[in-house]
């Protein structure tokens, strides 16, 4: 008999920031989720990508954020908060290095 959603879907505090992951593996839903909606990666390309995975594992992924909506697109907007927030601490060095470098080849 085939475990449900829930079963095979896990949240751990302390593993992958308390997110809802593949059951066994620290693999996030929401990883899925961008892979599948936002990059139109298949199941398949899915799977050939992280072959520890199976289908029945993107499936239940897929549908439990049609089940959690709203939780996973609010994991995907602290994610991208957390990484704006990142960026603003830490600027790039490479794009300083291009603007000295077109403010000493201007004067």
């Amino acid at each position: 008999m085939a475990l449900p959603t829930e079963d095979r879907i896990t949240k751990t505090p302390g593993v992958c920031g308390g997110r809802s992951c593949v059951a066994g593996h620290r693999v996030r839903v929401l990883d899925i989720v961008v892979w599948h909606e936002h990059q139109g990666m298949t199941p398949d390309e899915i799977v050939s990508q992280v072959p520890s995975l199976t289908l029945t594992h993107i499936h239940a992924a897929l549908a439990y954020y049609f089940d959690h909506m709203e939780e996973i697109r609010e994991d995907m907007r602290a994610e991208r908060a957390q990484a704006e927030e990142t960026r603003r601490k830490n600027p790039s060095l490479v794009k300083s290095k291009l603007r000295q470098e077109k403010v000493e080849s201007t004067s």
